[in-house]
């Protein structure tokens, strides 16, 4: 598993420290209107925005089948400490629930806002016992101001300090938390499940939203149903080991999958005036892994793609090579592959055209697992030989030079007014905090 780094601004000290954002090749008519009408109008184009309904039923029914399995395991394994097998399980699965509320919550299964309120308060509310209407207002404020002081509830101080500021601004015990907070982190995840409850029934009993009566039926069903069958079935102290692993699980890996999505990322000011391409961008990361990866994480691992396209279903925006909608930056000139079809605007051109075509990601910095390589090899790109080394000239795009076809020229400096040198995260944040 690797995170995506991108260049950043090198010339421009006056604006926001930023990565470079690649678009696919369109083609020399003029452009229409911003960077990011014209990235959604290929994406559009190229079917990728279109709804998976039969991806979603196949994986809710699943989940579903795989909770009920869990929760009749419960029962016949009886009162045993083997429970706690059976609770690490459910953990998994109440977090892949967690993950199909998300995906109701931006529209991203069914298309009306009627039937993504239903299935999220029934996911949400009934099936893990977390608000549905509180998740979605929160998470909404998130997407529009992501990573932004004073705006993304996600960063407000509690638990954690995000900002110098914060951790300035605290006191006593909280102080002392703050200042390790690094070796605390996973440690308090294992609250996050807990928290989240709580926040949940404050929110629907302090809030007069809209079909609260209906949320708090549900989260009330769901509690009582929780707790009777844990106290039927297990005797206190075994009923209390389930719930505590169960819970804990359950918010460790809820906490682990959304915190790579923009912790380390750089924090805004509330007055930044970036635009909404590099505002998004810029405060997401991408985590590449493999399918395990993806399933894992839920899809949310392609962050950057998921905060640019809300509506998308789940993998829908996801090409065939890794990299996502978003190369890092344009490729070493001796890796660069040779212009293809798909230099002309056509996302369909390419290498599996019709399932996920999107711009091919020819960056050969890094050894890959075998698979990716592959990918790879099929769009021109070599391995190197050592890890983390630079393709040398003479072997640069393999197959483009067993296909007859020229090595690509070296770029000469100064054809871009990015800089094409990857930075790590914190050089970034320090160019920004300097300019």
């Amino acid at each position: 598993m690797c995170l995506q780094e991108f260049p950043v601004r090198s010339s421009d000290t006056a604006s926001a420290v930023s990565r470079q954002i690649q678009l696919a090749p369109v083609s020399p008519a003029p452009r229409r209107g911003s960077e990011y009408a014209e990235l959604s109008r290929q994406v559009k184009e190229a079917g990728l925005l279109e709804r998976r309904p039969g991806y979603y039923m196949r994986k809710i029914a699943v989940t579903i089948g795989l909770l009920a399995a869990g929760w009749t395991a419960f029962v016949l394994l009886g009162d045993s400490w083997w429970q706690l097998a059976v609770a690490a399980f459910l953990a998994v699965i109440f977090t892949q629930i967690g993950f199909l509320g998300h995906d109701a919550g931006h529209r991203q299964v069914f298309g009306t806002r009627r039937a993504s309120y239903v299935a999220g308060v029934l996911l949400g509310n009934l099936g893990i016992g977390l608000s549905y209407g509180w998740w979605t207002d929160k998470h909404n404020r998130h997407h529009a101001h992501p990573n932004t002081e004073d705006a993304d509830p996600d960063i407000a101080v509690g638990a954690f300090a995000f900002t110098a500021g914060q951790a300035r601004a605290s006191r006593g015990f909280a102080r002392l938390v703050f200042r390790y907070q690094g070796y605390l982190f996973f440690p308090l995840l294992l609250l996050e499940a807990v928290n989240l409850h709580v926040a949940s029934v404050r929110a629907l009993a302090r809030r007069a939203a809209r079909h609260r009566f209906w949320e708090k039926a549900l989260i009330t069903a769901h509690a009582v149903g929780y707790l009777t069958a844990v106290f039927l079935v297990l005797s206190p102290v075994r009923a209390a080991a389930f719930m505590i692993v169960q819970q804990g699980l359950f918010g460790l890996y809820l906490g682990s999958s959304f915190a790579p999505n923009h912790k380390g990322m750089p924090i805004l000011d509330a007055d930044d005036q970036s635009d909404f391409l590099h505002r998004q961008a810029l405060t997401s990361r991408n985590v590449r892994g493999g399918r395990l990866t993806d399933f894992a994480l839920g899809g949310l691992n392609y962050q950057i793609e998921h905060h640019l396209f809300l509506q998308a279903a789940r993998g829908a925006v996801l090409p065939e090579q890794p990299g996502g909608l978003l190369r890092p930056g344009p490729a070493p000139p001796q890796c660069r592959r040779q212009a293809g079809p798909a230099s002309s605007g056509d996302l369909s051109a390419g290498p599996r055209a019709g399932r996920h075509p999107a711009v091919r990601a020819a960056d050969c910095r890094r050894r890959l697992p075998g698979r990716i390589h592959r990918r790879r090899r099929r769009a021109g790109c070599v391995r190197p030989r050592a890890r983390f080394a630079r393709c040398g000239q003479a072997r640069a795009c393999g197959s483009a030079r067993s296909a007859g076809r020229p090595a690509p020229a070296t770029r000469q400096a100064g054809d871009s007014g990015l800089d094409s040198a990857p930075v790590s995260l914190a050089r970034a944040r320090s160019g920004r905090r300097s300019s």
